[in-house]
């Protein structure tokens, strides 16, 4: 008879982690009220390669200020609309992923709508998703997490996705896919949503403020035991 392997020890190392970084950082909760249309994370998404937060939230009330609706901006001229996103890093490659994939929503559901995926199940919806040009996991999960939808998908961005290589909870060289591929089976069945949203926003604070790509400050980053790569360099605490 084959006996159950039982619990994943890498769960516990989560919610381990997630206690220390709350009491490290505080609580990071997302207000209901921040938590915007699908589409307008679709977009903030798609045009904010490499640009900060704030300028592509600016970016995105703009385009939707100046078009009127998302069904108006599959519309758009392609310069007009890249003049409009200026402040981020690629203008042309926003624009044109954009509009692309505003069409492409457009030719299969009739209008510029997401509404169709809250019916659906997380990883039909997920891969839906990045069928979008210009969408990839990171994005597809900020939809289905950040938004309205408020599901258990995790957003993973290059502080999260260096903090957990460097933990060695995903292999060194995992890009932001096969890091979602492993990471979703051992977030704790009781997280909720907002935990898993919560357990992004902390993890990145921690890249941002130690788990540093260069000159990382594993000295006083508080979650060193639970480290493989900081701990091989300074003995824990």
């Amino acid at each position: 008879m084959q006996l159950p392997f039982g619990p994943d020890p890498r769960t516990d190392t989560l919610e381990r982690i997630q206690a220390t970084l709350i009491r490290a950082f505080g609580r990071i909760i997302r207000p209901d009220d921040k938590r915007r249309d699908p589409v307008w994370v679709l977009v903030q998404g798609v045009i904010g390669a490499q640009s900060k937060t704030a300028i592509s939230n600016a970016s995105t009330d703009a385009i939707k200020a100046r078009y009127g609706s998302w069904d108006a901006v599959a519309d758009a001229d392609l310069g007009e609309l890249e003049e409009l996103l200026q402040g981020q890093t690629f203008p042309s490659v926003a624009a044109e992923r954009l509009r692309a994939s505003f069409r492409k929503i457009r030719d299969e559901r009739g209008a510029v709508d997401l509404r169709h995926l809250s019916n659906l199940p997380d990883d039909v919806a997920m891969q839906w998703l990045e069928d979008l040009p210009g969408v990839g996991r990171k994005i597809a999960a900020g939809v289905m997490n950040t938004s309205i939808f408020c599901r258990r998908a995790l957003v993973i961005d290059g502080h999260h996705r260096r903090v957990m290589q460097r933990t060695g909870l995903i292999p060194p060289k995992a890009d932001t896919a096969r890091a979602y591929d492993a990471l979703m089976p051992l977030l704790p069945q009781e997280w909720s949503a907002e935990d898993i949203d919560e357990h992004h926003l902390l993890v990145k604070r921690l890249g941002q403020v130690h788990c540093r790509p260069r000159n990382a400050h594993c000295e006083a980053c508080p979650i060193l035991g639970d480290c493989e790569t900081g701990s091989a360099l300074i003995p824990t605490r």
